[in-house]
């Protein structure tokens, strides 16, 4: 079930010559601000060292991305605050998400955590908070999940969610606060395509945002990607994303190749066909790249 989308004009750099893209917003059932979006299309900064971070994160605005995710644990954050203070851009035209590793997820941790992450970042606020990983093993997940909801209401974060959550947690997320979360961020791609826990986002108003959204390249030569990339005249990678775009999904590539980082934003003057898309959905085959939710506890 695709999310409702609509498109939005995000203003370029006041010192940028680039002309301002349109980039796609999705609607957020759940934020605590009627009216929320983000952009469909963010940068993501995984496993980028800070001192490399500030330059790919200031090609990724001058070509035209205004959301950008990093977390804690990416130790980059800093970088990311130096891009966005030297970019030009207003405060207003940014969407900046960042997530609470796991070693913070007890309720007097939370705060200062997110605290830490605003002052790397040098913002007042974040637009969206996550917990990283539920690591069930700890039993902190809900602890937390009071944590952020008290971060929110507190002015520190606009809107809150979660990163690699299962039905089970997303659950007793709800019944434990009534507060749903507005994301839920999962490695998802053409090889593991979460049917069943899409489908329970969709039931709660939850929206699905993908990392790892070209499964590390993994999917990029299967036949019809490629297919797809020849009669599009589009690059494999441009055609994974725009599956993704046609699936209702949030995606945060990540690349510190200013072409590919254009490339990667540049997927919305094509469209590809029901049986393109149909095709790319029977590469499903549970090829996960990262750690099981269940299993893990950082």
């Amino acid at each position: 079930m695709s999310c409702p989308v609509e498109t939005r004009a995000t203003a370029a750099a006041s010192t940028a010559e680039t002309p301002a893209a349109e980039t796609p917003a999705v609607a957020l059932p759940n934020a605590a601000h009627a009216g929320a979006t983000m952009p469909q299309v963010g940068f993501g900064v995984f496993q980028v060292p800070d001192a490399e971070t500030t330059r790919a994160v200031g090609h990724a605005l001058e070509a035209g991305y205004r959301s950008v995710d990093t977390a804690a644990v990416y130790g980059n954050e800093a970088g990311v605050g130096r891009a966005l203070a030297e970019s030009g851009l207003a405060r207003d035209d940014l969407f900046v998400t960042s997530k609470l590793w796991t070693d913070s997820m007890a309720r007097d941790a939370v705060r200062p955590a997110l605290e830490r992450s605003l002052e790397l970042l040098g913002l007042d606020a974040l637009d969206l908070y996550l917990i990283h990983w539920p690591a069930p093993g700890r039993g902190q997940y809900v602890t937390a999940w009071e944590g952020l909801i008290e971060a929110r209401e507190a002015g520190l974060v606009r809107e809150i969610g979660v990163s690699n959550f299962q039905p089970a947690h997303l659950d007793a997320l709800v019944a434990a606060t009534g507060v749903r979360p507005v994301v839920n961020q999962v490695e998802l791609h053409p090889a593991l395509q979460q049917r069943e826990l899409r489908a329970h986002h969709a039931g709660l108003g939850i929206v699905t945002e993908a990392w790892s959204p070209l499964a590390q390249g993994a999917v990029l030569d299967a036949a019809p990607v490629t297919d797809a990339a020849r009669a599009h005249g589009v690059s494999a990678a441009q055609v994974v994303l725009r599956w993704h775009l046609q699936h209702g999904t949030v995606v945060i590539p990540k690349s510190v190749t200013p072409a590919r980082i254009a490339s990667n934003l540049d997927v919305l003057g094509f469209e590809l066909t029901a049986e393109q898309v149909a095709a790319i959905d029977a590469l499903d085959r549970d090829g996960r790249t990262g750690p099981h939710p269940d299993r893990f506890d950082g």
